[in-house]
């Protein structure tokens, strides 16, 4: 073959090394590097702060309030607001260069001064009916009668004076309202009727806890519960390991003044096999608890034995089978001034078979703001028995089977044809 001379130089020069040093050919060694840095996908990094990117008083995108609420850091303000700042100088909310604005503010301002002549006014009103004889005025009961529509109506004019100032507005918004004063009630009163109060409701009336448990109720303060860390929203279904714990419960009154109220927990959907039907128990019974508009927050796991605390906390439970049970609770205000002793409602109560409304009779108490949430039979539940000394874990429910009205008619019974007759005429 005339080119075999020529594939095989080509075959040689391909197999010598390709690294040239001067004029000669020498091999090049292979060396393996090592380094001390990890590599990239090994590197441990750690992302920016969202406060840094994302500030609680400009935040205006949906994202960005999402990572703040995740870092338990609420968004100031409305979103509106928000953006407003984030556009505008850092200026103080009453220098703002704008005249309409400055205008407005000074109406507003001499309106307040109105108002304020008139609180005045009022209060002489007052202090002279009160030195005045009852007989004049036509008697106590008229004296009284007239005293409270007169409070009535300074209260009213005490928030006629500040409903218009948008600093008190921005306070509110941001969380630093003094509840001591009435205009901060009265926004606060107006927020939660606009929609917690109706979502409350709703569930109450849904699941049929009125008139189940209670004949009537209206709802006269914000009732807020929580098992640990976790807040439960009316209706919820909570499981039995997150309601073995005492829960905690919030209750923000609106109208002024120190009161005692008790608390009722009760499950509406215990079984009682010997009349085919349900009953009641009580989880928890509390009394002679104070709370105000500033004193919000009930303490149930650190209550006094001796004088607060009747039935401390039993977890809820629901047997296997068994329908989801209803856990209402009801904050009952006390009459002012009394106070309950708790050792003659231990002897009269029991946790089975607890009856609110026999309650609300004995003690004169009023139904002034409730809570709901559910338990179903899940994979703790019969752990948490077993830990409480509850009874019960190894009974299962089954629905019973329900005979037909209807008799049973037997299967018609096939014609024979008799002897010595044709089956068909021919």
């Amino acid at each position: 073959m005339p080119n075999s001379g020529h594939l095989a130089k080509t075959l040689s020069q391909c197999s010598r090394p390709s690294t040239y040093y001067g004029a000669g050919i020498t091999a090049r060694p292979l060396k393996r590097l090592f380094t001390t840095t990890s590599r990239q996908h090994n590197e441990v990094t750690t992302g920016p702060d969202p406060l840094d990117e994302y500030n609680p008083a400009t935040v205006t995108s949906r994202k960005g309030e999402a990572i703040l609420m995740k870092t338990a850091t609420k968004p100031i303000g409305s979103r509106r607001r928000r953006a407003a700042l984030a556009s505008s100088q850092n200026i103080p909310f009453e220098q703002l260069p704008y005249q309409c604005f400055q205008e407005a503010r000074k109406v507003l301002l001499d309106d307040r001064e109105e108002k304020i002549r008139q609180i005045e006014v009022m209060r002489q009103r007052i202090a002279r009916l009160r030195e005045q004889d009852a007989t004049i005025v036509g008697g106590d009961l008229a004296k009284q009668k007239r005293l409270r529509s007169m409070h009535n109506h300074l209260e009213e004019l005490k928030i006629f004076a500040d409903i218009n100032d948008p600093l008190i507005k921005k306070r509110f918004e941001d969380g630093d309202g003094d509840m001591n004063r009435p205009i901060y009630r009265h926004l606060a009163n107006k927020k939660w009727r606009e929609y917690q109060r109706p979502l409350m409701e709703q569930r109450i009336m849904q699941m049929s806890v009125v008139p189940d448990v209670l004949q009537s109720l209206d709802l006269k303060a914000d009732v807020r519960l929580g098992f640990q860390r976790k807040s439960i929203q009316p209706g919820d279904f909570v499981g039995s390991r997150i309601s073995q714990f005492t829960p905690r419960l919030r209750v923000q009154v609106f109208d002024k003044g120190k009161r005692l109220v008790t608390v009722v927990v009760i499950d509406s959907d215990v079984p009682d096999l010997n009349k085919d039907s349900f009953g009641y128990r009580c989880h928890l019974l509390a009394a002679n608890i104070p709370i105000s508009p500033t004193t919000t927050v009930i303490p149930l796991s650190r209550l006094s034995a001796d004088s607060q605390l009747i039935f401390p906390w039993l977890p809820p439970v629901v047997q296997k089978g068994s329908p989801y049970h209803r856990l209402s609770t009801f904050v009952l205000q006390q009459p002012e001034g009394s106070h309950i002793d708790i050792s003659k409602l231990r002897d009269r109560y029991a946790r089975e078979g607890f009856k609110l409304r026999s309650l609300l009779d004995v003690a004169s108490l009023k139904p002034i703001g409730a809570h709901l949430f559910r338990s179903v039979w899940d994979e703790g539940t019969a752990e948490i028995m077993r830990k409480f000394g509850i009874e019960g874990a190894d009974v299962e429910f089954r629905r019973k089977r329900v005979e037909s009205l209807v008799k049973k008619q037997l299967p018609l019974k096939k014609k024979e044809n008799r002897p010595g007759l044709p089956s068909k005429r021919l």
